[in-house]
């Protein structure tokens, strides 16, 4: 008899993470950090964040050196948040709308990934709004730690406000995203809307983050496969809870590193394993289902951005230096898109510019009589004259 409790228990477990790997969408992007916490360093000797970049289609992703000083909002309308950055940041956008990745000159990095699940609510313009597209943007300006930006955010007074995502193809998806940050302390904190709240995952442990399920979710399925041991079986798909198990393992099993060479080659060899190859989109619904086209990682003490697009043969960095970044110089963009023989140290190839405009739900190009409400009040000069719209 006990032994048939025992076996319905094990069936219903290995159900339970069955339903969740293949129900979830498999999504892309992968996140890991590898600093020396691990052997309980009070002050970390090395600390490198790495992320993946999939999608179905080119990102045009370019990237920005914007300098400390610059006037910001977050283009959502009604009850807007201002800003005016504190830091220099290096960032990677997409399609020149959105900041999906980047560091600041105080070593803190932050990271954008897609996640399914995110609901972020409907729109109180009694709280402060942003738009999804500059939130990675106004952590980098604002934060110097991940405990600051813990602390500035957890009581969730500013409200994410999704849109649709940019497109090459005229295809439209949600923005439903996710965001990871991590500094020069190796602390790390995973930011998540769940049913319109925001809840965070805060501690030196939380060292992988990829996509679906939710982040308590994927902590469950890899307490799993921790059990089952990583010497006897790895799942080996590039849906999102496969890659979290194998960024895990292999990330706890990395050698430690006697360079910042070594210390950055180590965690690029973990993102690269939970890359995913060139691959049809076959199933429009999920968008997510695709080829890794970028990745990054941050050298948190150096003060280091690296970027590897997949059709380059070559890893390029940014020196993240006090004279470009100061408040005064000009911004800056260096473009990657279509321009794959940059090589190394790429710091003196950046150009000025004109700052991007953040994408979001108040967009000029959106038919006024498809415009929310809160959208009836600045920033949209075809409705001046309208903002007492209710």
């Amino acid at each position: 008899m006990h032994f048939i409790v025992r076996t319905l228990k094990a069936l219903l477990i290995c159900g339970l993470i069955i339903n969740l790997v293949f129900l979830s969408d498999a999504q892309a992007c992968t996140r890991a950090i590898h600093a020396s916490y691990y052997t309980e360093d009070v002050t970390p000797t090395y600390a490198v964040t790495g992320r993946s970049m999939d999608w179905y289609e080119d990102s045009k992703s370019n990237l920005w050196m914007f300098p400390a000083g610059m006037e910001r909002d977050g283009v959502v309308g009604k009850n807007s948040v201002e800003w005016k950055s504190k830091y220099g940041t290096v960032i990677a956008a997409a399609y020149d709308t959105a900041t999906i990745d980047g560091l600041n000159d105080q070593g803190l990095m932050a990271n954008m990934l897609f996640l399914a699940e995110a609901d972020f609510g409907e729109r109180d313009t009694s709280r402060e709004g942003i738009s999804w597209s500059a939130y990675i943007q106004y952590i980098l300006d604002n934060f110097a730690t991940v405990q600051e930006a813990v602390s500035a955010l957890e009581n969730d007074e500013l409200q994410v406000v999704t849109s649709t995502l940019p497109s090459d193809s005229g295809t439209s998806y949600p923005a439903t995203v996710h965001f990871s940050i991590s500094d020069a302390l190796g602390d790390s904190a995973i930011f998540e809307h769940v049913e319109g709240k925001l809840v965070i995952h805060h501690g030196k442990e939380f060292v992988v983050m990829t996509n679906s399920p939710i982040y308590d979710e994927q902590i469950a399925l890899n307490a799993y496969w921790e059990s089952v041991g990583g010497d006897a079986m790895l799942p080996g798909t590039d849906r999102a809870a496969d890659r979290y198990v194998r960024a895990s393992y292999y990330l706890k099993n990395l050698p430690t590193p006697q360079s910042d060479r070594e210390t950055v080659a180590n965690v690029m060899s973990v993102i690269r394993n939970a890359s995913a190859p060139f691959q049809e989109l076959t199933n429009p619904e999920e968008p997510n289902i695709s080829s890794t086209i970028w990745r990054t990682a941050a050298n948190h003490l150096s003060n280091v951005y690296y970027f590897e697009s997949t059709l380059s043969p070559n890893v390029i960095w940014v020196e993240l230096t006090e004279d470009d970044l100061k408040q005064g110089p000009p911004v800056k963009k260096l473009e990657l898109s279509g321009n794959y023989d940059l090589v190394g140290n790429v710091t003196g190839d950046f150009i000025e510019a004109e700052e991007f405009k953040f994408t979001g739900p108040c967009d000029e190009g959106i038919p006024i009589e498809d415009l929310p409400s809160f959208c009836f009040v600045r920033y949209h000069p075809r409705i001046s004259a309208r903002k007492n719209r209710p």
